[in-house]
């Protein structure tokens, strides 16, 4: 049945026009196609492995070191160096005697194959068949122009030839192993047939399967461009992490297709969501361009298929790709769907999963006692930030809340209240075209913290305590992922900050591993702190990890009442720390930070300042929270005057004008007839008029307590009763900035002064009567004006 047989992959083709990738080296070293390539690879191969035992021997021979006694260090028949001239793989050489003597190191050709003489048939044909995968390698490092692409090459060359001198099977020397990242292209795209077409009937769904195939298989045989094309199509793109899952896939899917004696795995299967979103968009366009050339070509039973059906998948699937808030990229998009899952059918067997190699030794035992709360005199070593324990704005009671004077422009309480009583929780509240991509960016990392999947640990080393072993861990995994996401750093200078007793990072622990990490120092004394490094693992990106580290830094720096950022970001890291909110406009004064802060050549000085009363770690669930009030105001608007009023027919008895307030319903909607208190369209002349009327403010003799921001020392407790401090000093930055787009922003702003001052002092206090005075003169000078009627 349609429903129950799954994605199963097959060969790369899309009717006739399958697009068919070249093989390694440029211009496609051994052939044209990736069919053709390999088969002529496996003849050679079944050629040498029927040819008589000792031209077998000779052919090790070349790649087997010199076994004679007195330590002989030759390590083949041919020189170690290459020949200048790269062996021809499709040339049979002349017949050798063995004991002909070796042009390197005198000895017999038969002192460098004595240790194959009791070697099964079937290790020599193993051996027989990476030496070709050798020469294949080393013709296409000669012939390959791209440096990166080169460098692999070489690398596998160097394995290959490794395992034929100590007869061992090539194993790849990687920091980590596929899958690379979960879910899997493979395992997302049977997710999408579930997600959109599962409510389909049998056959229709089965054409969906069929495009989901090809889209598979597309993928699998996909000729990935190198790092450098895409650093010149995208520049802006993450090179580091494409380049990393670039080689990847180089030493696990393409280059195996070749040399069989390297593992091979298909490339929906090790990558996911990362790499997809790498690739979709150049594919999608060339796929559906050489469909719509060759449409001559496809067989009519494909053609409806492949020029109506595809790019409609494509667009739908693409949606999801690109997608900030697609179920389909979770891991737990089973335990909510409705009916049973498409079973997938794979090609390979499943890989392993994937962990560092510096995480390959035995767990590390940990004191149950230590991991939820640390002694004062460790904190400084680890500092947990425990799941779900958030720095909480303290609230006014109730009844204090209800005696609070409103400010112009305040909602009623009463209806936040009822609203908010219809609105479930945040979490849950579903992406609406109102929300931006970037207000639920962290989503995903906030819902894995709250589940225990990822904890946030500040920890740093100490030459005071006694050295703690999970934490030495850490910081060795922490200098691993630095190293490895910032190549242009020393590694030496990496070791040397994140070891150092002054410097602190708070490190991001996935299953027990660090997967990413800022490393940071503190300057309480100067008043901001330096962040260092910055990074996340290449297979944890597009998480949202990288933007929760950075709030929870946040939380953790305003708890210590440090308020500014500095960083030196390179041209790679702009676009991240702009998003984080930072900016090259320092607020710090130069010499707080010279002669602190590390300068960097060639990289952007940029800093960010830090509001104590915004909860970072949970800001986008209160954008989401407050965009769906507002949505529900509206709909509640909009509910209260959806009466339907007859249409105007004085304009047929022949009036030519009418009133705009006689407009039956008008009034209704919120509408008020616009008096000598109207709004100044000119932007310049608001401002001009607006600080007018702020100049004579702050002359006036009863300015004088609202003319700076309130000091806590002069006032005990002040931000704790009021929430939304506000000062003619702020007035007068915002007022310079061009913020007052309208009259009622201004007014909004003094009103709030007048509002606050009357709530924190008692009617008696000189304060409150300066208020008033100071609000009286106010509005005269706004009727006056003329922007308020009289």
């Amino acid at each position: 049945m349609a429903d129950s047989a799954g994605i199963q992959q097959g060969s790369p083709a899309i009717g006739a026009a399958g697009l068919v990738p070249a093989a390694p080296g440029a211009g496609g070293t051994e052939g044209s196609g990736a069919a053709g390539g390999s088969a002529r690879i496996a003849v050679k191969k079944a050629q040498l492995r029927s040819s008589p035992r000792p031209k077998k021997l000779e052919k090790l021979g070349v790649y087997s070191s010199c076994k004679a006694e007195g330590a002989c260090k030759c390590n083949g028949w041919k020189s170690q160096n290459p020949p200048p001239t790269p062996p021809r793989t499709d040339q049979q050489s002349n017949t050798v005697n063995l004991q002909e003597p070796c042009r390197s190191c005198s000895h017999t050709l038969g002192d460098h194959v004595t240790h194959l003489e009791n070697v099964s048939e079937e290790e020599m044909n193993r051996l027989l068949g990476i030496v070709l995968d050798v020469e294949y390698l080393y013709t296409c490092v000669h012939k390959e122009e791209d440096a990166d692409t080169k460098q692999v090459y070489f690398s596998l060359f160097k394995l290959l030839r490794k395992s034929i001198l100590q007869m061992g099977k090539p194993t790849l020397e990687a920091q980590e192993s596929p899958p690379f990242e979960k879910p899997s292209i493979e395992q997302g795209v049977n997710n999408f047939v579930q997600y959109k077409f599962s409510h389909l009937p049998s056959k229709e769904r089965q054409t969906i399967m069929e495009l989901a195939k090809m889209f598979l298989n597309q993928i699998n045989y996909w000729q990935l461009e190198t790092p450098s094309q895409r650093r010149q199509r995208v520049p802006t793109d993450d090179a580091a992490g494409y380049k990393a899952n670039y080689t990847r896939w180089l030493c696990y899917c393409n280059v195996p297709q070749f040399c069989d004696s390297l593992p091979r795995y298909e490339t929906t299967q090790i990558f996911g969501r990362t790499l997809l979103r790498s690739v979709f968009t150049v594919m999608r366009k060339q796929l559906l361009e050489q469909a719509r050339q060759e449409k001559d070509k496809l067989p009519p039973e494909k053609r409806t298929l492949i020029l109506t059906h595809f790019p409609k998948f494509l667009s739908m699937l693409e949606e999801e790709v690109y997608s900030h808030s697609s179920p389909i990229w979770s891991q737990d998009f089973l335990a909510g769907a409705s009916g049973g899952q498409i079973p997938i059918h794979t090609v390979i067997s499943a890989p392993p999963v994937a962990r560092p190699l510096y995480y390959s030794t035995s767990p590390v035992s940990v004191d149950p006692t230590t991991c939820g709360s640390v002694s004062p005199a460790r904190k400084t070593v680890l500092e947990s930030i425990p799941v779900g324990e958030k720095r909480k704005p303290t609230e006014p009671l109730p009844h204090e809340e209800n005696k609070r004077p409103r400010a112009v422009g305040d909602i009623p309480l009463e209806l936040i209240n009822e609203v908010m009583a219809t609105i479930t929780d945040p979490a849950a509240i579903p992406e609406t075209s109102l929300l931006s991509a970037h207000s639920a960016r962290d989503e995903a990392a906030r819902l894995e913290e709250r589940r225990g999947v990822i904890e946030f640990h500040v920890i740093g080393n100490s030459l005071n305590q006694k050295p703690n072993k999970r934490i030495l861990m850490w910081l060795v995994g922490l200098q691993n992922v630095f190293s490895h996401q910032l190549p242009r750093m020393p590694k030496e200078y990496i070791t040397r900050l994140v070891f150092d007793p002054k410097h602190k990072t708070l490190s991001l622990i996935k299953d027990g591993r660090v997967i990413g990490g800022i490393c940071f120092r503190m300057f309480p004394s100067q008043g901001f702190t330096e962040i260092v490094f910055c990074a996340v693992t290449s297979n944890e990106q597009v998480k949202g990890y990288g933007t929760h580290l950075m709030n929870h830094l946040k939380e953790y720096h305003i708890k210590h009442e440090i308020l500014n950022f500095l960083t030196y970001a390179d041209e790679y890291a702009i676009g991240y720390f702009k998003k984080q909110g930072f900016s090259k406009d320092i607020k710090v004064p130069k010499a707080k930070y010279v002669g602190y802060i590390k300068d960097y050549e060639g990289a952007t000085l940029m800093g960010c300042e830090l509001n104590p009363s915004i909860p970072y770690t949970e800001f986008s669930v209160i954008i989401k929270k407050q965009k769906e009030i507002i949505k529900k105001l509206i709909e509640r608007k909009q509910a209260q005057i959806r009466k339907v009023y007859p249409g105007l027919s004085c304009f047929k008895e022949g009036v030519r004008q009418i009133p705009i307030e006689s407009i039956p319903g008008i009034r209704e909607t919120g509408w008020k007839p616009v008096g000598k208190g109207k709004e100044l369209k000119d932007p310049d002349q608001l401002y001009s008029t607006l600080k007018t009327i702020l100049q004579h403010v702050k002359s006036h003799p009863n300015a004088w307590p609202f003319m700076e921001p309130v000091k806590k020392t002069e006032a005990p407790g002040y931000y704790q009763v009021i929430r939304f401090p506000m000062d003619l000093k702020t007035m007068s930055e915002r007022l310079k900035s061009r913020y007052y787009t309208t009259r009622k922003l201004f007014m909004a702003d003094m009103q709030r002064i007048f509002t606050n001052c009357r709530e924190y002092n008692p009617p008696e206090s000189e304060y409150y009567k300066c208020a008033n005075l100071l609000e009286k003169f106010f509005y005269t000078k706004i009727k006056e004006a003329g922007l308020i009627e009289k």
